[in-house]
């Protein structure tokens, strides 16, 4: 059989063996991904390079709330502060003594006692670009280079695992910022491409392109294979194996029934979808809960649209029910799987919300104080960690900076947020720039 080397580099030859999509929508195809995935693998370790820590979290969930959510509305509600300052929304107690969540958090409030929430987390960025750069990096915004998301620096430092995607974004990529930045592409998230709550429902790149069958992909497979042996015959190189390992782990991932079940929502019992919600909010949480416990390292998922500069009486009951119902479920549904102390889950969002009630009965963007909750993975459980004045408008005790998050994010993670990585230009940079973990804040 003669094999020409168009056979190698023809965009409707090999190429078109692995096509099946776009990872992410980034123009960065299922052959592209594992060929950088495969190298970052196989990357050997430095003389003398100390051992990773062990991680507390085996995987991280990252929902963010996209607008900049109200810490009073939410979090930290303000019972004893005058009306102008706490809202015309109630409060209820949770589970915690003397702690307190909006009226619309009753699931919540009763599953308090396996989370932490840290009201004081602060920021100088009243933008929601910067704003949310910071939430997605552990970085404030240069304008002389792109930082890479948590979800990315995962992917880039712990690599593959069980055939699947390390970094998975629902429905989307949220934000350019929740991509690679400075790294490869290849390190930018996985997107769905829909949401999971849609009726019929289907990932984008895990099905055969139009007019492939099983058998035709199958044959596909086997002339890539005819092809490498026969260049393996001619080169004598070890490299071609390490080349065509990307390859592999593609065909895996499209072939692989384990691997697509991870993404088929409807496998799920139909009593569980219902605990979760059918909506955006429990249909997204849950498919969360699929690929981290099918071997996904790291989830984005973005809920609801939290910019309530009027009538955020309204707007919050419009979304946090659903919120609600779906993080309670969400946490439960980890702990009575036994996956909730090797499972971080974040709950962030930009900034917070003015102290005061603006005139248009709703308030303007605060990033002086905030509250992100966390809960499994190594974090404490049943714990408030900081506080907001009496109105609610900066940090009175234990302010969190973003660096300080994303430090300890990555303790939990196991990954050393000091150690630098090479940009493009061969210019190392840290994980994380100075601050540190915050011990207080784990078990």
């Amino acid at each position: 059989m003669h094999l020409s080397s168009r056979c190698l580099g023809s965009p409707l030859n090999r190429r078109m063996f692995m096509h099946v999509g776009f990872v992410g929508g980034l123009g960065l195809t299922l052959d592209q991904y594992f060929r950088m995935q495969s190298a970052q693998a196989a990357a050997p370790v430095p003389p003398g390079a100390p051992a990773k820590k062990g991680p507390k979290a085996q995987s991280l969930i990252h929902i963010f709330l996209p607008g900049g959510q109200a810490h009073q509305e939410c979090w930290d509600p303000k019972p004893n502060a005058p009306v102008e300052y706490r809202g015309d929304m109630k409060w209820i107690q949770t589970k915690l003594e003397g702690v307190f969540f909006n009226e619309c958090m009753t699931k919540t409030a009763a599953i308090a006692d396996k989370i932490t929430v840290a009201r004081a987390m602060t920021h100088g960025e009243a933008a929601h670009e910067r704003g949310t750069h910071n939430m997605f990096t552990g970085y404030r915004p240069s304008p002389a280079i792109t930082f890479p998301s948590m979800g990315s620096v995962v992917s880039h430092e712990l690599g593959v695992r069980e055939n699947l995607p390390p970094y998975v974004a629902i429905p989307t990529m949220p934000t350019n910022y929740a991509g690679s930045g400075y790294l490869s592409s290849a390190y930018a998230p996985f997107s769905l491409g829909s949401d999971p709550a849609n009726a019929g429902f289907k990932v984008q790149d895990l099905s055969l392109p139009g007019g492939v069958t099983p058998d035709r992909f199958t044959s596909r497979r086997q002339l890539m294979d005819t092809v490498n042996e026969h260049f393996a015959g001619k080169e004598k190189s070890d490299n071609l194996d390490a080349m065509d390992t990307f390859y592999k782990r593609a065909y895996g991932l499209i072939s692989s029934e384990k691997a697509r079940d991870a993404f088929d929502i409807n496998k799920e019992d139909g009593k569980l979808r219902d605990a979760y919600g059918r909506n955006s909010a429990g249909q997204r949480f849950l498919m969360a809960r699929r690929l981290v416990e099918s071997g996904v390292r790291f989830v984005t998922l973005t809920y609801g649209g939290w910019d309530l500069h009027g009538n955020i009486v309204q707007g919050t009951k419009n979304q946090l029910p659903q919120f609600d119902q779906a993080y309670a479920a969400l946490i439960s549904d980890l702990s009575d799987r036994g996956m909730l102390d090797n499972t971080l889950v974040m709950v962030s969002s930009e900034f917070g919300r003015t102290p005061k009630i603006n005139a248009t009965a709703g308030r303007d963007h605060w990033p002086k104080v905030f509250s992100v909750a966390l809960a499994g993975g190594g974090i404490k459980k049943g714990f408030i960690y900081g506080k907001s004045d009496a109105t609610a408008s900066e940090p009175d005790e234990d302010g969190l900076t973003v660096e300080d998050l994303a430090h300890t994010v990555y303790d939990c993670l196991g990954i050393d947020a000091t150690k630098k990585i090479m940009s493009p230009g061969d210019r190392p940079i840290d994980i994380v720039r100075d601050r540190h973990t915050r011990k207080e804040l784990l078990a």
